[in-house]
């Protein structure tokens, strides 16, 4: 461990103009609005109580609803940063404070569809069947037995072939776009989407990218936590370019923080400097129950809800809502 001054990435020395949210963000007044107040050094006892209170009663609060349908695509290249485990987590968190959400799984892995306890056998309608156009949206779509305000359209291991097939097709960076709007057409009333990437910058990325209008970051406060993200935000660009002009990196969600380590906060620091506000306020801990949790078919919202890992992501799915609602105020 370095205990020199933070130098964690050696790839991305400077910022990329054009990709971030450009909207004003005033870090002052959210920090005053009933979302903002989520540091941990500002959580004392009562406030935890109450926000364990509040995973235990889903519905007791709520975050503030979009105008307008959010599809945020998760990703980075990098593999092992938490993009699945933010995925589901974030999905559950928004789902407990009210807000219906769907989750596209799009890793061949099917690791999101486990954690939400939804069927991704072979055979099963899923995000492959979807993006080659053999079943309607409504066909794939299952709810998770954990909430009926949590969607999911399961990945099976044959979108691992899907890649390949995809190449011949016609608009097949536009096919997931297609799939999303569809869903809205069904009369599903979704309020976000997230759309879980595999760790590649493929075809299936791709899609994901074209689908959405924001992108969500994970990076884990680990050395290299930055490598990879560069030659992210250069494909961010070419999709902006040329087939997403609407695209920008809206969140950056720091994962597997460890307070105990001047690594990690070196890595937050450096982060923070890098992307500015567009990093959320709330930190994913490092957790034994959020790794256990997938084991059980579970969010660690369900498996421990009383977890710090559980509370962070209901903290983060809360500063995701409401810097959302504070720029639309003040727009």
């Amino acid at each position: 461990m370095s205990s020199g001054p933070a130098n964690v990435s050696r790839e991305t020395a400077s910022r990329v103009p054009g990709m971030l949210d450009s909207s004003s963000f005033d870090a002052e007044t959210f920090g005053n609005t009933p979302f903002g107040n989520i540091s941990p050094a500002e959580t004392p006892i009562a406030a935890e109580a109450q926000r364990a209170s509040q995973i235990l009663h889903p519905g007791k609060v709520t975050v503030p609803k979009p105008r307008e349908q959010r599809i945020i695509t998760i990703a980075n290249q990098k593999g092992g940063v938490g993009k699945t485990t933010t995925t589901v987590n974030l999905a559950a968190a928004l789902a407990h404070q009210g807000m219906t959400v769907l989750v596209v799984d799009l890793d061949p892995q099917g690791n999101a569809s486990t954690a939400l306890g939804v069927a991704h056998h072979s055979g099963v309608p899923s995000s492959y069947e979807l993006l080659i156009g053999e079943v309607a949206v409504k066909d794939a779509i299952q709810t998770s037995q954990h909430s009926e305000r949590l969607l999911c359209v399961p990945a099976t291991i044959d979108l691992a072939g899907a890649e390949i097939e995809l190449v011949s097709m016609v608009a097949r960076e536009g096919r997931l776009k297609t799939a999303i709007h569809e869903a809205a057409l069904a009369g599903y009333d979704i309020d976000y989407v997230l759309i879980d990437c595999p760790p590649s910058l493929g075809l299936l990325t791709v899609n994901a990218l074209v689908a959405a209008k924001e992108v969500l970051i994970p990076i884990q406060c680990e050395y290299y936590a930055l490598e990879g993200v560069g030659q992210l935000l250069r494909n961010i660009g070419l999709v902006q370019a040329h087939l997403n002009p609407e695209l920008h990196v809206s969140t950056v969600l720091l994962t597997m923080y460890d307070g105990r380590t001047k690594l990690a906060d070196q890595v937050a620091e450096e982060v923070r400097n890098h992307f500015g506000d567009v990093v959320l306020k709330s930190m994913i801990p490092r957790s034994v129950k959020v790794s256990e949790a997938p084991g059980y078919g579970m969010t660690v919202l369900d498996y421990d809800p009383g977890s710090r890992g559980a509370m962070s992501y209901m903290d983060a799915g809360r500063e995701l809502a409401g810097r959302a609602q504070l720029k639309q105020d003040a727009s």
